[in-house]
């Protein structure tokens, strides 16, 4: 009797995180060989428009996995029609290994979602569940959601502390297209990524007309996020017509003004690495203040853009002195675009409407009382932006 660890997921592309979880998996749970299974179509997401064939995905999942000597890789959901189900797949399964241990492997994120999946019954009929988790998760949750899942399933649940690669395909997709993600992803796998052209990896991406600008960075964020992109941009543009800077600078920086959002913190500390963005002691100890500074470098280096545009992007998250009214609209339409829900963003919206000055100050306002509150250090160039908009006002 085998036991056998069952690892779906689109890999798109397989990475390194992948592996490292893999490993772990087998060495703590003992496991006599893990199955590789890419989805055909994930039921728990949808694949983003520049996802490559399932027949790119399977063999760039084979690549990764040679690595692995228990490991292989199975085309059982490519070879079925329609939503590639768990429960189908451990159910085709359990024919070729009727006598075997299965042990589903994922991470936290699924796990509390399981109970919402297609026939979750018949998952727990078939196998373990096995989760791995970090030391920074909520044990408590996941032990309440276990214990949940037995009681209404009788799901067998083991927790697997794995301190893997904290990256998402969503990330890797993003700097394969930065051309940064080299230690991310194996040679072999690059090799096949770059010969096929997948993922932006060799396209030139300077001087996109505004509808492929935006076709080609929204495929490089987290889907929860694009509309709020899309709201920042749009709002940009028209508070640019209204106050007389450059609409097309203004809905460029809209599309583009969190192309590095989907990076962790680690990630965007190894981009400002990659192209050699030298970083305070203040940036380094906050790095999720960065997409601003990191998507102001990729915007110039990646697509092109003009100084006016990777500027507005640089300051959208602090402000600074001295802020032209393109910038100041980039920071604003982040702020308050119609996605946003917050107290106080009707009277933000308001004072956009009237005076540019007026809303920032209160935006600055309402950011640093927010950080003082949480006994966080507030960024100098937000502490400049406000002297330089006090002066101003009094002034006026």
């Amino acid at each position: 009797m085998a036991r056998i660890g069952i690892f779906g997921g689109s890999f798109n592309p397989p990475h390194e995180g992948h592996i490292l979880a893999v490993r772990e998996f087998q060495e703590k749970l003992s496991l006599d060989r893990v199955l590789l299974i890419p989805a055909a179509t994930p039921p728990h997401k949808t694949l983003t428009a520049n996802s490559p064939a399932a027949s790119h995905r399977l063999e760039m999942t084979r690549l990764a996995a040679a690595q692995l000597p228990f490991a292989e890789v199975s085309d059982i959901e490519l070879r079925r029609n329609g939503a590639s189900y768990t429960a189908d797949t451990l159910d085709e399964l359990r024919s070729s290994f009727p006598k075997d241990d299965f042990f589903l492997l994922m991470g936290t994120d699924m796990f509390l979602s399981l109970a919402t999946w297609y026939h979750p019954e018949r998952i727990a009929a078939q196998a373990t569940v096995a989760v791995a988790h970090r030391s920074a998760d909520s044990a408590q949750q996941l032990e309440a959601c276990a214990e949940k899942l037995k009681q209404a399933l009788n799901l067998q649940t083991v927790f697997v502390e794995n301190e893997y690669l904290p990256h998402s395909s969503t990330s890797v997709r993003a700097l394969l297209a930065f051309q940064a993600a080299q230690e991310y992803v194996s040679p072999a796998v690059m090799d096949y990524i770059v010969k096929n052209d997948l993922y932006f990896s060799r396209d030139d991406l300077k001087g996109l007309s505004f509808d492929r600008l935006q076709e080609v960075s929204l495929c490089l964020h987290n889907k929860k996020r694009v509309p709020h992109v899309i709201g920042c941009s749009e709002t940009a543009e028209r508070l640019a017509l209204k106050y007389g800077a450059d609409p097309t600078d203004a809905k460029r920086a809209g599309i583009l003004h969190d192309v590095t959002k989907a990076l962790n913190s680690q990630e965007q500390l190894k981009l400002c690495d990659h192209y050699a963005m030298i970083l305070d002691n203040f940036e380094r100890l906050n790095p999720k203040l960065l997409h601003a500074k990191t998507g102001a470098v990729i915007a110039e280096r990646i697509f092109g853009e003009n100084r006016a545009v990777c500027d507005a992007i640089r300051w959208h998250t602090t402000g600074k002195a001295n802020m032209n009214t393109l910038e100041k609209i980039i920071y604003l339409a982040d702020f308050m675009e119609p996605n946003r829900a917050f107290d106080g963003v009707e009277e933000l919206r308001r004072l956009t409407e009237t005076n540019l000055d007026d809303a920032m100050y209160l935006g600055l306002t309402m950011t640093t009382q927010q950080l003082k509150a949480a006994c966080r250090e507030i960024d100098k160039n937000s502490s400049a932006a406000l002297r330089w908009l006090k002066e101003r006002k009094q002034n006026r």
